[in-house]
């Protein structure tokens, strides 16, 4: 019995999946859980494998297509059923044809007072009656009328009958990826042109790109092919064109963009961020808010166990999760920060846990948020723990889909990297994201003991806050960010490294 299956909900708040790679394709056999196809999620690429056993019947969804969770997208049939074998047989009229005689041999006297029937033409044989009717014409029934179809279509540009007929060529469709197919777009090659490198002669990106290399000789061969007679005759004209002065004018303008810069195939991980900021931009209301932050209690702990943590952790103490641990506590005091909101639904949710984001630069190659998931029940060491296993597995492409989503505050860190002060984008459906910046010494006004003022190097930074303007106000705003503040210089933090 055959199994259909459908695009698997990949994640909490996953809708939807690019097909990046059919590991299989029609007529091979499969095992239970070995990959079968390879979609790409707005964070992350996922291997899916196959829940059943059995030979690839037909694949219902092309490389580079979009779907919707549920969607049907490959038909999977017992082991050694065969899936083309079942569709060419009513096209061939050996099972279907029987079936139609049965009712068509008592009518065969009437057959012909009633020609307007489809059945009674059907199973009428006369040859003359099927050029009558489109619908009947087949490649393997009538070899005289598909060929005239076939040439009128030839006439068109290759590239274009080739995608718009892929049932034309038996191989050469299903071996394009939708990168391969806009590049032989875009410079008009003849497919026809094109030897396939890659696995079951599938045409790739380098074997374009190799052909376009050899040369505008190779590119010209092409056009000459079909119309040899002519070309001879633009060929003298053409000695005397580039002696104006006008006729380099517009191959000068046509070099600049080779010459001012190498285009660059944009990967998915930056197609999906710019998609989802242009959304997140577009959908909430953005204000930035800022305070200054006096680390110098921090500062203090931190050297003094430093090299202590190192050796039991593996991995430094910096001031991130300090940070982490004073923002989720002042999520507990500000619950609509920790919250989202929809207003087409005019509800806004709010959440019971905090799931903390942590934005993990992927070494300038792209940015994700990685999920701490219940970050309100950790400490602080559990909190550098879990911050530390998700930038590994960020940079490692070892995370699942939940842990790159669902989060319902996000916190972004440039501070490493030198930042003054930032105003990030909020990672949407969150309605905040904070931003820490970059600690430094600097003189500043401190009061003793006694109540004087005097000035004092201290460690100093500042935090901004991108917040949206529908889900709160700027007042809940400033004393959301003065509750961290607080929290950071006040905290006995020697107690939470205990």
């Amino acid at each position: 019995m055959a199994t259909t299956v459908s695009m698997p909900q990949l994640g909490e708040t996953v809708t939807e999946g690019t097909i990046l790679r059919w590991a299989k394709q029609v007529g091979d056999t499969i095992a239970e859980d070995e990959v079968l196809v390879e979609i790409s999620t707005d964070k992350v690429d996922t291997e899916v494998p196959s829940p059943t056993a059995g030979t690839i019947l037909e694949i219902l969804v092309n490389e580079g297509d979009t779907v919707s969770v549920g969607t049907p997208m490959v038909v999977i049939g017992a082991e050694g059923e065969e899936a083309a074998p079942a569709e060419e047989k009513p096209a061939e009229g050996e099972e279907a044809a029987p079936a139609e005689e049965k009712p068509a041999e008592p009518e065969a006297a009437p057959a012909e007072e009633k020609p307007a029937e489809p059945e009674a033409a059907e199973s009428a044989p006369a040859a003359g009656e099927k050029p009558a009717e489109p619908e009947v014409v087949e490649a393997d029934s009538a070899a005289a009328e598909p060929t005239p179809v076939k040439e009128e279509k030839r006439s068109e540009p290759e590239v274009d009958a080739f995608f718009a007929e892929p049932d034309e060529t038996e191989t050469k469709p299903n071996l394009l990826s939708p990168v391969v197919r806009k590049l032989i777009r875009e410079n008009e090659v003849d497919v026809a042109q094109l030897s396939g490198t890659g696995d079951g002669g599938r045409i790739t990106r380098k074997d374009v790109e190799a052909y376009l290399a050899s040369g505008p000789s190779a590119a010209a061969e092409t056009p000459v092919e079909p119309a040899p007679a002519p070309e001879p005759a633009p060929t003298p004209a053409a000695a005397p064109e580039p002696a104006p002065a006008p006729e380099p004018a517009p191959a000068a303008t046509a070099t600049p963009s080779g010459q001012g810069g190498d285009e660059v195939e944009i990967d998915r991980i930056r197609i999906r961020t710019a998609e989802n900021l242009i959304k997140a931009r577009q959908t909430a209301a953005h204000v930035w808010t800022s305070v200054e932050v006096d680390y110098e209690r921090v500062e203090r702990v931190r050297q003094a166990h430093k090299d202590q943590f190192k050796t039991a952790e593996g991995f430094s103490l910096t001031y991130l999760p300090f940070i982490a641990r004073a923002t989720i506590d002042a999520l507990r005091t500000f619950p609509v920060v920790n919250s989202s909101f929809n207003l087409e639904e005019k509800k806004s949710v709010f959440h019971r846990n905090v799931d903390l984001g942590i934005a993990v630069d992927l070494d300038q190659s792209g940015l994700v948020v990685a999920r701490v998931r219940n970050a309100d029940g950790l400490r602080l060491v559990g909190i550098a723990r879990s911050i530390r296993d998700l930038a590994d597995g960020a940079r490692g492409g070892s995370l699942g889909v939940d842990d790159l989503t669902g989060s319902t505050f996000t916190i972004t860190n440039p501070g490493p990297f030198g930042s003054f002060m930032s105003a990030p984008i909020i990672n949407v459906p969150n309605v905040a994201i904070l931003s820490t910046d970059t600690v430094s010494k600097r003189p500043t006004v401190v009061t003793d003991a006694e109540g004087q003022d005097m000035i004092a190097i201290r460690h100093i930074g500042y935090l901004g806050l991108t917040w949206d303007h529908r889900a709160f106000d700027g007042s809940t705003a400033v004393l959301f960010l003065q509750r961290i503040k607080q929290n950071l210089e006040t905290w006995d933090w020697e107690q939470e490294l205990a």
